[in-house]
C-alpha cells in the first residue's frame, strides 16, 4: 500500500546574502517527500546544508524560493494563523545540543508542557501534569524527574527530555537535527531505539538529519545524500548502500569503518573532490534508476557511472 506523502519539498532554495557581491547558496533546489510513518534520512558532510533544510521546513528560516507542503497545506509563504497553528503543533524539532535548547531556569515539567501552555491544550493543572507524566513514561524517564532542572541530567536524559517536549504535541512529523551526534555510542543506540518504538506506536514520520551513515542505515526507510546544498542521490536504504551510483555517495560509504579488524585493514577510502571532479551540479538533472532510486547527473555522467 502506497502511503500518502505528509511532507513534500519542491525545489527548495535557501540563500544567505553575506554582502553586496557574495551570497551563500546553502540549499540549492532540493526536492523530496516524506510519507506517513516513515523515516527519511538526510546525510552529508558538515556544511552540506542538512540542518538548513530542516530549519527552512519548520520555518525557523524563511525559504528563498520553492514550496513546502505539509499535510496538503503550503507552508513556504507568509503564514496565516491557521497555518501557524498546524505547523507549530503537528511538526516538531529535536535539536543537536540538548543543553543549549533546554531553558536552564525551568523545571522539566514546564519545559515539556511549554507547547501545551502556548496552545492551551489542557483544561486543568491535573490534566497537564498527567500528560507530562505519560510522556515521561514513554521516553523512559521517571515521573519524579518532572520537578528537576536540566543541569541535573546526563546528556542522554536531556535528549529524552527534548524528545518528550516534541512528542507531547502529538506531531505528525518530527525533524531530528543531528539529535544523537552529541551522545555516547551506547546512548545513541538507546535514543534511536526509543525513536523507532515511538514511531511504531504513533505512526509519526521522521526527518532524520545525520552524518553517521551506519546509524542512518539502521533507522531510515529512505535516504537522501546531500552535498553542497544539492541532493545528489536519493533512494531506499538498500538502494544507497547496495547500489550507490554517485561518486560522492561511494566516497561517503567507503569512509564507514568496519568493526571487523581484518575487513578494516582492507577497506579503501574513495576520495572525492568536487572542485577537481569535473562535475557541475547545476548542469545535472535527476536521473531515474528505478521507481525509488535517482541520482543527480548529466546524461553523459549517468552513462559513465552506470556502465558495467
Amino acid at each position: 500500500m502506497e502511503r500518502t506523502p505528509i511532507l513534500q519539498v519542491t525545489d527548495l532554495k535557501q540563500h544567505f546574502k553575506m554582502s553586496k557581491k557574495f551570497t551563500v547558496k546553502a540549499v540549492d533546489g532540493v526536492s523530496f517527500e516524506i510519507r506517513e510513518g516513515e523515516t527519511y534520512g538526510l546525510v552529508g558532510e558538515s556544511g552540506s546544508g542538512k540542518s538548513t533544510i530542516g530549519r527552512s521546513i519548520i520555518r525557523l528560516y524563511q525559504p528563498t524560493s520553492g514550496t513546502v507542503t505539509f499535510q496538503g497545506v503550503d507552508i513556504s509563504g507568509p503564514l496565516k494563523e491557521k497555518e501557524q497553528v498546524l505547523l507549530r503543533t503537528k511538526m516538531q524539532m529535536i535539536f543537536q545540543d540538548p543543553m543549549a535548547c533546554l531553558n536552564p531556569r525551568k523545571k522539566v515539567i514546564d519545559i515539556i508542557a511549554q507547547g501545551l501552555d502556548i496552545h492551551k491544550l489542557y483544561k486543568t493543572k491535573q490534566e497537564r501534569k498527567e500528560k507530562v507524566d505519560r510522556i515521561l513514561d514513554k521516553v523512559g524517564l521517571s515521573r519524579e524527574h518532572a520537578n528537576r532542572y536540566p543541569h541535573q541530567f546526563s546528556g542522554g536524559q536531556r535528549q529524552r527530555i527534548g524528545i518528550a517536549r516534541a512528542l507531547i504535541m502529538e506531531p505528525k512529523l518530527i525533524i531530528a537535527d543531528e539529535a544523537i551526534s552529541a551522545l555516547d555510542v551506547s546512548i545513541q543506540a538507546q535514543v534511536v531505539n526509543l525513536m523507532k518504538e515511538i514511531q511504531e506506536e504513533t505512526n509519526t514520520a521522521f526527518l532524520f538529519i545525520a552524518h553517521d551513515l551506519s546509524m542512518v542505515k539502521y533507522i531510515s526507510d529512505r535516504i537522501g545524500v546531500l552535498h553542497l546544498g544539492n541532493l545528489v542521490e536519493t533512494g531506499t536504504t538498500q538502494d544507497i548502500f547496495d547500489h550507490p551510483i554517485h561518486p560522492y555517495t561511494k566516497s561517503l560509504l567507503s569512509a564507514i569503518p568496519h568493526a571487523n579488524p581484518i575487513k578494516e585493514k582492507k577497506r579503501v577510502a574513495i576520495p572525492y573532490d568536487y572542485a577537481t571532479s569535473g562535475i557541475d551540479y547545476s548542469n545535472g538533472i535527476q536521473q531515474k534508476i528505478s521507481d525509488s532510486h535517482s541520482v543527480l547527473a548529466t546524461d553523459e555522467e549517468y552513462k559513465a557511472w552506470t556502465a558495467g
